[in-house]
C-alpha cells in the first residue's frame, strides 16, 4: 500500500521544520535572548501571517512577565530607548514594518528581526537578526514544498514558543507560575 499524500506532506514539512530550526544560530538566539529580557517593553509587527505567528509569541512573553503589545494595538503604550521592536518579516521590505522600524529609530529603541533575509533594508536598521535560512520571496535559502512563506510562518510560531521556553528557564518560572498569567475571562 503506497503511502497517503497527508503522510508523505507530513514527513516533509516536519522535516523542513527541523531544517529550519536547526539551522539559527545560538549566538542570535542568545543576542535575542538577552534583548528581550533587557527591554523594558517589547513591540511586535509583522504582517499577514507572520503577525499571527507573532501575535502568539506576544501573548506568551506577557505571560512570562515581559510586557509585550502588537503595534496598532488600541492599548499600545509610546515606545522608548530602555524598549524592544521585534520586526518579523521574510523578505525584510515590507513596507508597513519597514516604515515602524523606521520610526522606531527614532525613538532610539533597539531592534530586532527575525527573517530569512539578513541583508534586507529591515536588517540594515536591526542591532539583532535572527536568520531562518528560510526559502523567502527572494528564493533563497531552505527549499519547501510549502506555498510562498509558509515554512517561515510555521518556523516563527515554534521558534517564538522555543525562546519562551528558555526565559521560563532563565527566569525560574515554573509552568503553574506561568499559568497564573493565563486570561481568565475564557
Amino acid at each position: 500500500m503506497s503511502e497517503s499524500h497527508y503522510s508523505h506532506n507530513q514527513k516533509c514539512v516536519i522535516t523542513e521544520l527541523d531544517t529550519v530550526l536547526k539551522s539559527i544560530s545560538e549566538q542570535e538566539i542568545e543576542q535575542l535572548l538577552q534583548a528581550l529580557l533587557a527591554a523594558e517593553k517589547v513591540f511586535i509587527i509583522g504582517v499577514g501571517r507572520v503577525k499571527i505567528s507573532l501575535s502568539a509569541f506576544a501573548k506568551r512573553l506577557n505571560h512570562l512577565g515581559i510586557k509585550t503589545w502588537l503595534v496598532g494595538d488600541v492599548n499600545e503604550p509610546p515606545i522608548g530607548s530602555n524598549d524592544l521592536l521585534l520586526v518579523g518579516s521574510g523578505s525584510g521590505e515590507s513596507l508597513f514594518p519597514k516604515n515602524i522600524a523606521i520610526c522606531a529609530q527614532k525613538y532610539h529603541a533597539k531592534i530586532a528581526h527575525l527573517t530569512s533575509s539578513p541583508k534586507s533594508s529591515i536588517a540594515q536598521m536591526a542591532d539583532v537578526i535572527v536568520d531562518f535560512h528560510c526559502n523567502s520571496k527572494s528564493g533563497d535559502g531552505i527549499k519547501t514544498i510549502q506555498p510562498m512563506t509558509t515554512l517561515f510562518e510555521q518556523a516563527l510560531m515554534i521558534f517564538g514558543d522555543l525562546i519562551c521556553l528558555e526565559i521560563a528557564r532563565r527566569k525560574g518560572l515554573t509552568p503553574e507560575q506561568v499559568a497564573t498569567q493565563h486570561a481568565n475571562l475564557e
